[in-house]
């Protein structure tokens, strides 16, 4: 059982002389061992590893196998080499007890995880102290968790020891009657902004407290900065113990029965609302969602001006469960497969699913996997429920993401990071006009959605083969290295 760990070192370094399965191998048997005392750690790089990929072993057919068989990784394994420079500056920053970063995360649980990952790099480049970011109750979900909720405080403030200091709280010294909060950042900003537009207010009065991080910090950073978000993301963020320990139970009773796909279905109600999409469940379902729309026209993302059908065939909509269903059909999945299926309660309840529970009845949610009141602490705390949904995912041997999203992007680039396991990101542009031509057989439909598929099944993809894309997403060349 592969759980999370710990490896004794402050870089990962990259392999030399090491052949890049034999690496990956120790990697994770490294990160599966038990041995490890947490007292002993100083400097660590703890890694959220999966379960092992089954592969296509067994009484499967040729279509089977090719649908259950995994990416080829191409050499890559995970490599955080710090510069000479940066472990220099390391010295003088970790230390720091004058300057403090205070950031206040919100949203859902990635998009918290994503402005954490942010506000550590920020606390980096601004050389101060980072507290342990505040997360903003989640007004739509009704979530107040805090951070030591959700992650593990003790083991996030170890793993970046080197990196920054980070503290529980502010001290009472930094205390001030009237605090200001930055809030109006703009997008893409570089370090060299925040440095000009901070750094002066910072060394003044010590404090700094930030809101708003939300995808504002730039994607294209110097190579230390990038490295230092991935250790963030996929070493230092690890689940606090109870969430971890139950995620991988549900983990191991999928994994244990053999290959399993992982769906994260945008079903929600606020997806139908914020996207301007028809749900496919028929016009009572339609209207409900049009009345709030029309009462909260500042829910609705993207362009206004579009009609359901422009923005369906615009990529903009998520796949609804029939969609779903047979774009699965169309990649050779048997109906046989075991289908892990993560996300909120979808709009429309089971009635929302049966198209997909109909062509695969192996359908299971969290809910169905759990025994004896295991889920119950969690049942009004979304953040809780997504981490639980991001272990399982996490295991899958297949990710399909519905309807991208920060969950998508994250498993994204950890599935890369931890050995490129298979993760297909619906074409939904390029595919869906062959959803609608009643002409094309079930053949030609099939060859034809493989096709589409075939250079985007979690194969390695350099981040720098398109402009601001995030390393965390695409960690490819930044934070691996190919033998």
């Amino acid at each position: 059982m592969l759980t999370f760990t710990t490896l004794f070192q402050n870089s990962l370094s990259c392999p030399e002389t090491t052949s890049s399965s034999l690496f990956l191998a120790s990697f994770l048997a490294a990160a599966s061992s038990g041995s490890v005392q947490d007292e002993l750690i100083t400097l660590s790089t703890g890694a959220m590893v999966p379960l092992p990929a089954h592969g296509a072993v067994g009484n499967f057919s040729e279509e089977e196998k090719e649908f259950w068989k995994q990416p080829d990784n191409q050499g890559y394994v995970p490599c955080l080499d710090f510069s000479l420079k940066y472990r220099k500056a390391s010295a003088k920053i970790s230390k720091e007890k004058r300057k403090f970063l205070v950031v206040v995360a919100s949203g859902g649980l990635n998009q918290q995880r994503n402005q954490i990952v942010d506000a550590v790099v920020i606390s980096r480049i601004l050389e101060a102290a980072l507290v342990v970011p505040v997360l903003q109750e989640n007004h739509i979900w009704g979530d107040d968790s805090e951070f030591s909720d959700i992650f593990d405080v003790e083991h996030f403030m170890k793993t970046l020891k080197a990196d920054v200091r980070v503290v529980s709280s502010l001290p009472s010294t930094h205390f001030v009657s009237k605090q200001t909060i930055n809030r109006e950042l703009p997008f893409h900003v570089s370090p060299l902004w925040l440095r000009a537009r901070f750094l002066k207010q910072l060394n003044q009065e010590g404090l700094l407290i930030m809101k708003g991080l939300d995808s504002k910090l730039s994607k294209n950073l110097p190579p230390d900065l990038q490295k230092l978000k991935c250790k963030v993301a996929f070493h230092a963020l690890r689940f606090a113990t109870p969430i971890r320990e139950l995620g991988y139970q549900i983990a191991r009773r999928m994994w244990i029965e053999g290959p399993y796909v992982a769906i994260h279905l945008r079903l929600e109600k606020d997806v139908w609302i914020r996207t301007g999409c028809l749900t496919g469940l028929g016009r009572q379902y339609d209207s409900i969602i049009s009345r709030e729309r029309d009462s909260h026209p500042e829910y609705l993302t993207g362009k206004l001006n579009m009609t359901h059908a422009q923005r369906r065939l615009a990529g903009m909509c998520p796949l609804n469960a029939s969609e779903m269903a047979r774009f699965l059909k169309g990649l050779g999945a048997p109906s046989s497969a075991r289908i892990y299926v993560a996300g909120g309660e979808p709009f429309g309840g089971t009635q929302a699913m049966q198209p997909l529970q109909k062509e695969f009845p192996n359908l299971v949610t969290k809910h169905t996997l759990v025994r004896n009141g295991e889920l119950t602490p969690y049942l009004e705390k979304s953040s809780m429920l997504a981490a639980i949904d991001y272990i399982v995912s996490l295991s899958s041997d297949i990710f399909i993401n519905s309807h991208g999203g920060n969950m998508g992007r994250a498993l994204e680039g950890h599935r890369a990071y931890v050995g490129h396991r298979k993760y297909i990101k619906p074409n939904k542009r390029m595919m869906l006009p062959f959803f609608e031509d009643s002409s094309i057989s079930e053949k030609e439909f099939k060859r034809i959605m493989k096709k589409l598929h075939s250079k985007s099944q979690g194969q390695p993809e350099p981040r720098t083969n398109k402009i601001d894309r995030d390393v965390i997403a695409y960690p490819v060349p930044e934070c691996m290295s190919k033998q």
